[in-house]
C-alpha cells in the first residue's frame, strides 16, 4: 500500500493542514499549532514546513538545504588551522624536571660490587613458597606416597631468596651453667594465707619461690601494677595466682579476669588455679573458642572469682552482657606479646577500655615491642617492671638439618621415627592445619602412633590429643605453631621442623619444647637438598 503525507500551512488561521494519501484517497486533518487539539495522523513529510511549538526553535524542514550549509570539506586545510600543539601550554608554578636533572638508574650506576647489599648478608627464613612447604610436598602422582601440603614452590622467574642453613645447625650445644638468683623470701614470708602456704609447700612440694615469684608477689600484694618480663618456665603463673588467690580468700566478692593467647594456655592456667585452691571455695570459669558457649554462659551466671579466657571469646561474652566488666577488680594479661602477634590487639584494647579505671593490671610478656609499650602506656598506672629472662634456649639444644629429596620427604621422616629408642617422644611442627592432620594420619596408618593438635580441632579433641601424648599412649605429636603455644610437656626427646618456621622467633619457640628442666634435647629441621648445594 502506497502512502504519503503532504503538509500545508494556513497562516491566517494558524492551522496546519495535513493531507494523508492512501490508495488514491485523501484524508485531511488539521490542528491548531498553539494549544489546539490535533485531528488526524500526526506525521510530517521530511523537509516540509513544520509547526512552531511556542518559542522553541524548529529542527524540522526550516533548516537550510544541505547545499547552503557549510560542509566539512570547506574547512580550512589542516596546515592553516591551529593545532593542539600551537595552543599555549599550562606551566605550573614549580619548575619542570629535565631529564638531565634526574638521577640515572641505567648503566651509570655503580657496579654491583660497589653498591651496598640489602639482605644478602642477613639470614632469612626461606618458607619455600606459600606456607613454608617445599615443592616435594605438593599433591600429584607420587607413586602412592601421601601428600602433606600446601606450598607451591613458586614461579621459576622469581628471584631466589638467600638461605642460610647454618641457622639450623648447632652440633655442639653449649651447656651454660646458670647462675642461681638470690631469693630473699620464703613462701611463709609473703604474708599469704596459712592454708595456701600449706598447699604450696606440703602438697605441691615447692621448696622456695622462683626469682620472679620472689620479686613480683610482694608488689602484687601491695596493689601495684606490674610488668613481668619473663619467658616460659620461670614460674610466672604461680607468681600472679598466689597473691590473687590470697586476696580472694580475704574478699570473696573480688573478680579477676585472666587473658591468654591460646585455649591450651588458658586451660593450663585454670588447672594450676585448681591445684592451688582445693577445698577453698574458689570458683573459676574458662571461656575459650572451640567449646560450647552455652555451657560457658551458664557457668558465668554463677559465682566466679576467676574468669580465664582468650580475648576473642571474652569480648563476645562482654558485648552480649554475660561478663560484667564493672565487677572486675584485677586483670592479668599473660603472654601479651603472643596475643599481639596473633592479632588480638583490637580485642585487648576494647576489653581494657571497658573495665573501670580502679583496677589492678598485671602484664606479662617475653619481649617489649613498641606495640606492647603503647599498650602498657595506655592502660597501666605507674607500673613496676621486673625482668627475669632465662638463658638463650637455642644455644643449649643440639640442632641439625635433615636433607630430603623432591619426593622422599615423608619417607625420610619415617626412617627416623622407626627407631623408637632414639625417638621416644617427638613433636613435629608443620605450617598448615590440614597438612598437620594428614601427616598425623599417615604416620598412624603405618604403625607409628601419632596424634595432632591444630586450630580446626575442638578444645575437647585437643585436650584428648595432649593427654594421650603426655601419658605415652602416642609418641608423636604433630602440631602447628599457634596450637603448640603454651604447651609444656616434659621429656620431649626431639623436635622436628617438618616445615620451615616463618621467623626466628617461631624457630626458637619450637625447639624450646625440648631440653626442658635441664635435660638434653635435639632439634631437627627438614631442608630440601637443593638448598644445601
Amino acid at each position: 500500500m502506497n502512502s504519503s503525507f503532504r503538509g500545508s500551512r494556513d497562516d491566517s488561521s494558524r492551522k496546519d493542514r495535513i493531507t494523508f494519501t492512501s490508495g488514491g484517497k485523501k484524508v485531511g486533518g488539521s490542528f491548531s499549532s498553539v494549544g489546539g487539539s490535533a485531528r488526524g495522523p500526526k506525521s510530517f513529510q521530511r523537509g516540509a514546513g513544520r509547526p512552531s511549538f511556542g518559542s522553541r526553535p524548529s529542527f524540522g524542514g526550516d533548516r537550510a538545504p544541505r547545499g547552503d550549509r557549510p560542509s566539512f570539506a570547506d574547512r580550512a586545510p589542516r596546515g592553516d588551522r591551529p593545532s593542539f600543539g600551537d595552543r599555549p601550554r599550562y606551566e605550573g608554578s614549580k619548575p619542570r624536571f629535565e631529564r638531565g636533572d634526574r638521577p640515572s638508574f641505567g648503566s651509570d650506576r655503580a657496579p654491583r660490587g660497589d653498591r651496598p647489599s640489602f639482605g644478602g648478608d642477613r639470614p632469612r627464613f626461606d618458607r619455600g613458597g606459600r606456607g613454608g612447604f617445599d615443592r616435594g610436598s605438593r599433591g600429584g602422582d607420587r607413586g602412592g606416597r601421601p601428600s602433606f601440603g600446601g606450598g607451591r614452590g613458586g614461579r621459576g622467574n622469581r628471584a631466589r631468596t638467600y638461605f642460610d642453613v647454618s641457622q639450623y645447625i648447632n652440633r655442639n650445644p653449649v651447656q651454660v651453667k646458670e647462675e642461681k638468683a638470690v631469693v630473699t623470701h620464703a613462701f611463709a614470708d609473703f604474708g599469704l594465707d596459712k592454708k595456701l602456704v600449706s598447699i604450696v609447700v606440703d602438697e605441691l612440694k615447692y621448696t622456695e619461690p622462683s626469682p620472679i615469684q620472689d620479686q613480683i608477689i610482694p608488689l602484687i600484694m601491695k596493689g601495684q601494677d606490674v610488668i613481668g618480663l619473663s619467658n616460659t618456665g620461670t614460674g610466672k603463673t604461680a607468681a600472679f595466682l598466689l597473691p590473687l588467690i590470697n586476696e580472694t580468700l580475704q574478699n570473696p566478692k573480688m573478680q579477676t579476669l585472666i587473658l591468654a593467647p591460646t585455649r591450651e594456655l588458658a586451660t593450663q592456667i585454670q588447672d594450676e588455679l585448681r591445684k592451688l585452691t582445693p577445698r577453698m571455695g574458689v570458683f573459676s570459669t574458662v571461656c575459650v573458642g572451640g567449646m560450647p558457649i552455652r555451657r560457658q554462659i551458664s557457668s558465668l551466671s554463677k559465682r566466679n572469682q576467676f574468669i580465664v579466657g582468650t580475648p576473642g571469646r571474652i569480648l563476645d561474652l562482654i558485648e552480649h552482657g554475660h561478663i560484667y566488666t564493672e565487677r572486675l577488680t584485677h586483670v592479668v594479661l599473660d603472654e601479651a606479646d603472643r596475643m599481639l602477634d596473633m592479632g588480638f590487639i583490637n580485642d585487648m584494647r576494647k576489653i581494657l577500655a571497658d573495665i573501670p579505671a580502679e583496677h589492678q593490671t598485671l602484664f606479662f610478656s617475653a619481649t617489649m615491642s613498641k606495640e606492647v609499650e603503647r599498650l602498657v602506656n595506655d592502660f597501666l598506672r605507674n607500673p613496676v617492671t621486673i625482668s627475669v629472662v632465662k638463658r638463650d634456649t637455642a644455644a643449649s639444644i643440639a640442632q641439625d638439618v635433615v636433607p630430603h629429596g623432591h619426593h622422599d620427604k615423608f619417607d625420610t621422616l619415617v626412617n627416623l621415627l622407626k627407631d623408637e629408642e632414639k625417638f621416644p617422644r617427638v613433636i613435629i611442627f608443620g605450617e598448615m592445619k590440614h597438612s598437620v592432620e594428614r601427616l598425623s594420619n599417615a604416620l598412624d596408618d603405618i604403625g607409628i602412633k601419632a596424634t595432632s593438635i591444630h586450630g580446626n580441632k575442638s578444645q575437647q579433641q585437643r585436650d584428648r590429643a595432649l593427654k594421650a601424648f603426655k601419658s605415652g599412649q602416642v609418641r608423636v605429636l604433630c602440631a602447628t605453631d599457634v596450637a603448640a603455644r603454651g604447651i609444656h610437656v616434659d621429656n620431649v626427646s626431639h623436635v622436628i621442623n617438618y616445615d620451615l618456621p616463618a621467623t626466628q622467633e617461631d624457630y626458637v619457640h619450637r625447639i624450646g619444647r625440648t631440653g626442658r628442666a635441664g635435660k638434653g634435647g635435639m632439634a631437627l629441621t627438614f631442608v630440601p637438598a637443593a638448598k644445601l648445594t
